[in-house]
């Protein structure tokens, strides 16, 4: 299986290319210069990878949340390399990719995935280590503030993402002692994209290149009943 993954939606911009068992990533801190780096990395992966697009199966992008701008950047390359190859698209959650690198080797079985929203806000989830050893979603992705986030299960995680830079202190006083580790210096990479990516597409979790649409959790938030997708 050959998968190539996006991910763009916070300040690193990466890509990867996931051959069977072996993976190469490009990645970059690179705030406001993700349209400008993604194709190059992309062209770099293929070359080393001594493929063309037309030779992998799928595409994973990173689908937010994360920044609006990010978060089209991924999902307008993805549609547009979809298209032109007659690819299917797997999109996959940031969050999702957060919690699959804080549980990637750890013991812990929960991560605690947490992005700064901005405005006073936070994305946040909860993760655990299922029996395919990925991260599966307990509960919901939310975006609201960090003074509301709960977790009744005493149980250890790990907390990884930018939003626990900003918001530690808060965080870790509402969650005690579930929280054993911090990571608050990573953010999403496009190698756990893939390996998420490549689960979705062998369960069949792919869609067209038209609906390979971002998620910003933000606007679903403040939509009123009866107005509408």
């Amino acid at each position: 299986m050959k998968i190539l993954a996006i991910e763009t939606a916070t300040e690193a911009c990466s890509a990867a290319l996931l051959i069977n068992d072996a993976i190469l990533e490009r990645y970059e801190l690179a705030p406001q210069r993700h349209n400008r780096l993604i194709l190059p990395m992309i062209e770099s992966l293929l070359a080393e990878a001594g493929i063309k697009i037309a030779q992998v199966d799928a595409l994973a992008f990173g689908r937010g949340p994360g920044s609006f701008t990010g978060v089209r950047i991924a999902a307008g390359v993805a549609q547009g390399i979809a298209f032109g190859a007659d690819l299917p698209v797997t999109p996959v959650s940031t969050l999702a990719a957060l919690a699959q690198d804080a549980l990637t080797g750890a013991s812990e079985p929960i991560a605690f995935p947490c992005i700064d929203a901005r405005m006073g806000e936070i994305y946040w989830a909860v993760y655990r280590r299922g029996e395919s050893g990925l991260a599966e979603l307990l509960g919901e992705e939310s975006v609201l503030p960090a003074d509301s986030v709960s977790f009744p299960d005493q149980v250890e995680g790990i907390g990884i993402g930018s939003g626990w830079k900003t918001y530690g202190s808060i965080l870790e006083e509402r969650l005690g002692r579930c929280v054993k580790r911090l990571m608050p210096e990573r953010f999403p990479r496009a190698a756990m994209v893939a390996y998420l990516g490549a689960y979705a597409f062998g369960k069949g979790l792919f869609v067209e290149p038209e609906q390979a649409l971002p998620v910003y959790l933000r606007d679903n938030v403040a939509k009123k009943p009866g107005t509408g997708s």
